[in-house]
């Protein structure tokens, strides 16, 4: 398939965990289970919680900051912020705004991206395309959540599988042909969302006392479809990405998926028939910090000097919606 004339490339990954991170034996304090349960159903040994009034925007910075060093760029050339989060700090105005503002920067294009734990894809995919457009040139791309915000501490079956993280990438145009974000793909199903959601605090549900003793501010999810439909996608989404841009599974140097459940990447793998060595995994660092997660994971493995140049990466999700999305990068 014929390349996009403008290339878009990464230029500096950053990311951010909190502080307090909280063991399995941490969990079984608080709600009822055990460090065995955990580990068995999802793989998860530990997650980060933010402290108490940090929000979803300074967790954002502080991953903002680190990939700006990285890039080696002066903050006031981005002129495009896209956020993907579904623990935005308010409603509105957008968590992105807001960062805009905590950055210092000037009047830019800054909005968030709601595709759950597909966010970071999404926004990657929506800040090429705009990139590529010629109408911007260098983008900051985020993925950031307080998933403890949403979390029913009264249910162990979702409490003790996510945490809080952010993850950031400076995207920048680039006249050198084949190489960076080589494109993205995505869909979306939604035919049932109460496959995984937060009933109240939209307009269907309005916040009230009955709401709120009701618990419909948490997150609810059906556990084993959600299994089901993450391997099946997972795959389908990996291997059209590959097909469309005439690569094979084996040509892959490093797959980074969002990191849900271990079972679901386990599965994965063998659905593309790769070794798990191709796979990063921090799963059982940092549970699922769902938006910031596949960033998260390829910062660290940058950090790590898992990818070199000319590496070819493949970065995939699924999340709430129900949402997908693959990338496919050729690093520079």
């Amino acid at each position: 398939m014929s390349q996009p004339t403008r290339s878009v490339i990464i230029t500096g990954t950053g990311s951010y965990s909190p502080a307090k991170v909280l063991t399995n034996d941490d969990m079984s304090k608080i709600v009822d289970t055990s460090d065995e349960w955990i580990r068995t159903r999802s793989g998860i040994s530990e997650r980060c919680f933010a402290a108490q009034g940090e929000k979803t925007s300074d967790m954002a910075v502080a991953a903002a900051e680190k990939a700006i060093l990285a890039a080696g760029i002066d903050r006031s050339d981005i002129d495009l912020i896209i956020v993907a989060t579904m623990t935005p700090d308010m409603p509105f105005p957008s968590t992105a705004c807001i960062l805009q503002s905590k950055l210092g920067l000037g009047n830019i294009t800054a909005f968030d991206i709601q595709a759950a734990c597909s966010g970071f894809i999404y926004a990657l995919n929506t800040g090429s395309n705009m990139l590529r457009s010629g109408a911007y040139k260098k983008a900051l791309i985020i993925g950031a959540e307080k998933m403890s915000s949403i979390l029913d501490f009264q249910d162990r079956t979702t409490c003790v599988l996510f945490g809080d993280a952010a993850s950031a990438i400076i995207i920048e145009a680039s006249e050198t042909a084949g190489v960076g974000v080589l494109g993205s793909i995505a869909g979306s199903d939604g035919s049932d969302p109460s496959l995984l959601y937060q009933p109240a605090g939209g307009s269907t549900i309005p916040p009230s006392h009955e709401s709120i003793d009701a618990r419909q501010h948490f997150i609810k999810m059906n556990g084993k479809e959600i299994f089901k439909q993450a391997v099946r996608v997972m795959g389908q989404v990996s291997s059209d990405i590959l097909k469309q841009y005439s690569f094979t599974s084996d040509q892959i140097d490093l797959l980074i998926p969002h990191q849900a459940n271990m079972r679901i990447i386990d599965s994965l793998a063998k659905r593309m028939k790769l070794p798990l060595e191709k796979f990063h995994n921090n799963l059982d660092r940092f549970g699922n910090t769902s938006g910031a997660s596949v960033g998260l994971a390829l910062d660290e493995a940058y950090q790590m000097g898992r990818i070199q140049s000319g590496d070819l990466i493949l970065l995939v999700a699924f999340g709430a919606g129900l949402t997908w999305g693959a990338s496919l990068i050729k690093w520079q």
